[in-house]
């Protein structure tokens, strides 16, 4: 089919985490493989990684448990594996890209604070405009500060009541990814804290950044644009398989409503190899100058808040994947 062209300006952008902001995919299989060591169980196959990536940590555990027949129970995985991950994570480093992209869409701000300075009118009908973000991770909230805490300035751009959790209450038992809940919530709690005046983004107004392909099926199952940047090693598992990892057409979430997927190479999804040089102007998005950082009205609007209050309450260990 003909890829849609007719896209309107992108007006948010929501961010997986692990293995597309933080280099932690690798960190995963290091630490699985010390206890698949232990066991003599040899190492995690990408052919069952790609099947753990993205997913919560409940479902991703009875995967891996299935796969991998350890003689140890599940508590006592977790423990292990947790205790290896409190060695690891805190060492945890951006991936390429990662933190200029951040930054300038973070610069976009400017457009809105700088309009309401002269018109006291933040209308998202004029144009350049803010591009609002927001973090959708499977990572529960113990997991996410032991990879985060040394971050503090990098997610500070992810205002707290944007951020959404794998343990976030207001998503049900078992509808994490590739299910499309996460990435509907995480627009949500961006559209109730829109300036006064701003008109409610829509989901094809939304640009999904993923790594997995449950991730990428889940921004595509919430009417929402995709870009995906999977570990090399993910793509070369899929090799000849990208136009139907775009479409959500490969099959992993089982049965799933046909019309919530879409057309191979219907223009809603795009592969990239790295976040390094964003291409902003194909979807839209326009960057201030760096300068404006010293502009008054950016300084005078106060900072973002660093998250304290997350949205997310339980602490639960994650296990095998994010």
């Amino acid at each position: 089919m003909a890829p849609r062209t007719d896209f309107p300006p992108v007006r948010a952008c929501l961010f997986d985490m692990d293995g597309l902001l933080l280099d932690t995919e690798d960190i995963y299989t290091l630490c699985i493989n010390l206890i698949l060591e232990k066991y003599q169980r040899g190492t995690l196959p990408w052919s069952i990684k790609a099947k753990l990536q993205g997913r919560p940590g409940p479902a991703a555990n009875k995967l891996f448990q299935d796969w991998a027949k350890l003689p140890i129970d599940h508590e006592e995985y977790v423990k292990q594996l947790y205790t290896l991950q409190g060695q690891h994570f805190p060492g945890t480093q951006p991936l390429p890209g990662v933190e200029r992209l951040l930054s300038d869409l973070g610069r976009t701000r400017f457009w809105e604070v700088s309009k309401t300075k002269e018109s006291g009118n933040s209308s998202a009908t004029q144009t350049p405009q803010r591009v609002h973000i927001a973090l959708a991770t499977s990572s529960h909230e113990s997991n996410f500060r032991l990879k985060t805490a040394h971050l503090t300035e990098l997610f500070s751009v992810f205002e707290g009541h944007r951020r959404v959790l794998g343990d976030d209450k207001r998503i049900p038992a078992g509808r994490g990814k590739p299910l499309p809940d996460i990435y509907l919530l995480a627009l949500k709690t961006i559209n109730d804290s829109l300036p006064a005046g701003e008109k409610p983004i829509t989901p094809e107004e939304c640009l999904v950044f993923e790594d997995s392909v449950p991730g990428v099926e889940a921004g595509r199952r919430a009417g929402m644009r995709v870009i995906w940047c999977p570990h090399p090693m993910l793509k070369k598992e899929y090799a000849g398989r990208e136009a139907e990892v775009l479409a959500a057409r490969t099959g992993e979430a089982g049965d799933v409503d046909v019309h919530q997927l879409g057309e191979i190479d219907d223009g809603w999804a795009e592969y990239l190899p790295t976040l390094v040089d964003f291409p902003y102007e194909k979807y839209g998005v326009v960057v201030p100058p760096v300068e404006v950082e010293e502009d008054p009205v950016m300084k005078s609007t106060g900072t973002i808040d660093d998250g304290e209050e997350l949205q997310s309450v339980e602490t639960t260990t994650t296990a095998a994947a994010p």
